[in-house]
């Protein structure tokens, strides 16, 4: 509700200084009331050319233009004060109406020539103008890329091969609903660290809750979403990209010993101080939509069921699989005229080694178990560099790897669940032997307190049999099955993390082979 009176005071502060800058300067104060026409009239109070109402309708730019007429404004009134106007850009809501209602003259600006124009920018300060535009093209960057849009690149492999690692991504803030910046104080352009630091680029306090403004679509299956780590709220200064995160360190060595710095991870080392991180400023990870608030979710054999229902795998999804190759000896030159990238290779693993050192099955032939699209199998077995090819399941797990963290919970990565995804507004009955699966989402997502006395579950120190869910939530899943770290590992992503929806594949750059990936130019990011 916080959030409605306030851009309600935003639009309304913004008319009302209109109406009465309108009237100031001779024209009609109603029409600062018509759509559309207000910016036409407002765009010749400040005397520019009407080429500046054309970059108004651009999306993106014309918050730009908004700003721009904002200060305009405070021009013809003679407000030239580099502080003053850059307090006008930032809240228009109260400037306007300050200008509307105070003693300013305003003075209808004189169209230039241009010899007059070069004139005029002699006698500016340079070093004001390198100042203006800077502060100008920084509030109209964080608006951009607060609620419009963001750019992303793809770092790892986990969504392989529908969007690959050197892939930039668009990223619409627009398409599910900007999110008000809950941590509203923070270096502008940079996410959680100052760049090439450690160092932290916030602020903790103040702290906004969260908000989120209606968009034009919502979350859907097969949607690639781009999200806050919901694993990433407690993290460890040594791995700050996620890489190894809080939690997998204290079920390895235990909370104790990681709070006190005692543990060292056996190939990592150090795991340095503990840091928590507020939501939007938790790493952003891209997944794959896969598991609906509501739904009950379950994969077997590698295939996502939904409501007891088989659903479609997106197209270039790839799993690991066993590959039996019709030679002795196979090359990486031939894997990659394949279609496999180096990544892909280094995963690969043998199911037994020979005398000699080399990978074979049972019957000694060359054998890999290796993570490959359907395209890339294609390629392997129409090439004639490979005899066979078959579905690898991983076996099940119980030591608590796969969410949710409990040892003796058994599940695999290819067989796991069922796994009910709430819903905002469902109420779901608790018992002993769910409750592992919520108790994340009611404590540290939904900010309850949970304990287990005498077989009996109390939430906030009342006995309950059951939970409200407060927000909807998610399941989302790499499309290179088997080397993604997804909401199998860490469990459901809940609405307040969901930063917005992958639109488009910008450009794409091969750092393997040093070359633009042409045909990845402009690509649809959610085709599957």
């Amino acid at each position: 509700m916080i959030y409605e009176i306030l851009l309600m005071l935003y639009v309304v502060g913004t008319f009302v200084g209109l109406w009465f800058v309108f009237k100031k300067a001779g024209v009609a104060p109603w029409k600062s009331l018509v759509p559309v026409y207000n910016f036409v009239v407002w765009v010749q109070v400040c005397g520019k050319h009407w080429s500046w109402y054309i970059y108004l309708l651009i999306p993106g730019i014309n918050i730009f233009m908004f700003l721009l007429l904002v200060d305009e404004t405070a021009k013809v009134f003679h407000r030239n004060n580099f502080w003053e106007q850059t307090a006008a850009v930032l809240l228009p809501c109260v400037y306007l109406p300050i200008v509307g209602f105070s003693d300013w003259k305003y003075e209808k600006p004189k169209m230039l020539t241009k010899e007059e124009k070069k004139e005029a920018a002699k006698k500016a300060s340079q070093l004001r103008e390198w100042a203006e535009a800077i502060v100008f093209a920084l509030i109209a960057a964080v608006i951009i890329r607060g609620f419009v849009f963001e750019l992303y690149s793809i770092p790892s492999s986990s969504m392989e091969r529908s969007l690959r690692v050197g892939d930039h991504l668009l990223v619409s803030k627009l398409a599910y609903g900007p999110r008000v910046l809950m941590t509203p104080l923070a270096l502008p352009l940079m996410h959680n660290t100052i760049i090439g630091t450690k160092i932290q680029s916030y602020l903790d306090w103040p702290q906004l809750p969260y908000y989120r403004f209606p968009g034009y679509t919502h979350v859907k299956r097969y949607d690639a979403v781009v999200f806050n780590f919901p694993a990433g709220d407690t993290v460890l200064t040594n791995f700050l990209d996620g890489k190894y995160t809080y939690y997998e360190a204290v079920r390895a060595f235990g909370r104790e010993a990681v709070i006190a710095g005692e543990a060292v991870h056996p190939d990592y080392g150090p795991l340095g101080d503990i840091l928590v991180r507020p939501i939007d400023k938790r790493e952003n990870y891209i997944k794959r939509c896969m598991g609906l608030p509501g739904e009950t979710l379950q994969i077997i054999n590698g295939v996502v069921h939904i409501n007891g229902h088989a659903v479609e795998n997106p197209a270039d999804v790839q799993f690991y699989q066993k590959v039996t190759f019709a030679g002795n000896y196979i090359s990486e030159e031939v894997l990659d005229e394949c279609g496999m990238t180096q990544e892909d290779m280094t995963g690969a693993f043998p199911l037994e080694v020979n005398a000699q050192g080399m990978p074979v099955d049972s019957n000694g032939n060359l054998c890999l178990v290796m993570s490959i699209s359907s395209e890339v199998a294609d390629n392997l077995m129409s090439s004639g560099y490979a005899r066979k090819i078959e579905p690898y399941y991983f076996p099940a797990d119980s030591n608590g790897a796969l969410y949710p963290n409990v040892i003796g919970v058994v599940n695999s990565v290819d067989n796991y669940g069922p796994v009910h995804i709430p819903a905002k507004g469902e109420t779901i009955k608790l018992t002993m032997e769910n409750l592992p699966w919520y108790l994340r989402a009611i404590t540290a997502y939904e900010r309850n307190t949970v304990e287990v006395m005498a077989g009996k579950i109390y939430i906030n120190g009342h006995v309950a049999d059951s939970y409200t869910f407060q927000q909807d939530y998610y399941w989302m899943m790499g499309d290179n099955r088997h080397n993604s770290q997804d909401s199998r590992f860490w469990g459901f992503v809940p609405e307040d993390h969901i930063v917005g929806k992958a639109r488009w594949v910008l450009f794409s750059w091969d750092s393997e082979h040093g070359r633009l990936r042409w045909n990845r130019i402009m690509r649809d990011a959610n085709a599957h």
